[in-house]
């Protein structure tokens, strides 16, 4: 009988996320799906996460490559990045009709009109052809009602992402889609291939924390809810090892046995969305205290800092840093937890982290 994993061990399978990979593309197809978000500081979480994991990246890296990647934007358990073959798992997808189709029942007629047998379409454009009013975007602010319709034809699989420029999404046809409308993957691949991903990116993890990303990933597969689910469970049952530490349950795919894990060596700092930090609730189990994201807490409360990094030494979390850019030269504010000793090891790991930040960011 095989002893349940040590801490330690858990540690170390979960650091095998790291990895590094030849190229963007490489990582990409690794992952399966990078999460993205707008806020840059120091630079947005898609950007962070590949430069964790491809050697010489540089901030703005996958913007710039984009075009020539075998990469989508798309939902899976939230915003991000994925190889076409991923995405196939999510499409055809069904979405309800929105509060915008509601607000403005002639809105997407309007705009599949506009952007038909364009190559390539900028919002601002479509915005000035129809002169349409303002409202609210996924993020909480305030966009055009044009570009919002050009969001929900997109999530509906009738546009795909060509590019960006300057971190504003153009738009244009999607031709692959369209073809799996009439000859899509066979449903129990697609619910199968979609629980071993989320598995394999953030595992081994808590049999609940796997859940809730399967709960979270209806943005993905909104057609398919109690299927994911009942996907999930066969998943458990059938395909994930398991056991239980310190009295909570741990899955993780046979490839990831923690036995194998080689022992991780040397500082990384990582982003708040990074899958090996991403779940709070094995970072609190694994590294013994409470990780927090602080952007949207004010200012006076927080206790890390607007976006601290979580900073890991040996594949444990020992600390914060917030990481900025002033006058071209990296600024590095490191908090440590009770404990927790800067010893000339760590010192000397640390320093030949940030000199890889000071490249990613451009400030060596």
């Amino acid at each position: 009988m095989t002893p349940d994993p040590t801490l330690a061990a858990l540690r170390a399978a979960a650091a095998r996320t790291l990895d590094p990979q030849r190229s963007v593309q490489a990582a990409l197809n690794a992952m399966g799906f990078v999460q993205a978000d707008p806020i840059r500081s120091p630079a947005r979480a898609q950007d962070l996460t590949l430069m964790a994991r491809v050697p010489g990246y540089r901030a703005g890296d996958l913007e710039r490559l984009y075009p020539t990647l075998d990469a989508e934007e798309d939902m899976l358990p939230n915003y991000g990045f994925m190889p076409r073959a991923v995405q196939a798992l999510l499409h055809p997808r069904e979405v309800p009709p929105t509060r915008l189709e509601a607000a403005h029942p002639d809105l997407l007629p309007e705009v599949r009109a506009a952007v038909q047998g364009r190559e390539e379409v900028h919002p601002r454009e479509v915005a000035l052809r129809l002169g349409q009013g303002r409202t609210v975007n996924a993020w909480g602010g305030q966009s055009s009602a044009t570009t919002r319709a050009l969001d929900v034809l997109h999530r509906r699989g009738e546009l795909r992402v060509t590019r960006r420029v300057g971190g504003v999404r153009l738009y244009g046809p999607a031709p692959h889609l369209l073809a799996l409308r009439g000859s899509p993957l066979p449903e129990p691949e697609r619910l199968r291939g979609v629980v071993h991903l989320l598995a394999r990116l953030y595992g081994p993890l808590p049999q609940a924390s796997l859940g809730y990303l399967i709960g979270l990933s209806h943005y993905g597969l909104p057609h398919l809810r109690p299927q994911l689910r009942a996907a999930f469970r066969a998943a458990v049952q059938d395909d994930l090892r398991s056991a239980r530490v310190d009295g909570l349950t741990y899955v993780w795919l046979p490839e990831q046995d923690p036995a194998q894990a080689p022992a991780p060596r040397g500082v990384r700092i990582v982003n708040p969305f990074d899958p090996l930090v991403w779940d709070r609730r094995r970072f609190a189990h694994l590294h013994g205290w409470t990780y927090r994201f602080e952007a949207y807490t004010p200012a006076p409360k927080r206790q890390f800092g607007y976006y601290a990094l979580p900073v890991l030494h040996a594949g444990r979390a020992v600390g914060w840093a917030n990481l900025s850019v002033q006058s071209g030269q990296l600024h590095t504010d490191l908090g440590l937890v009770p404990g927790v000793r800067q010893t000339g090891t760590f010192t000397r790991s640390l320093d030949r982290e940030l000199d890889r930040w000071r490249a990613f960011l451009g400030a060596d």
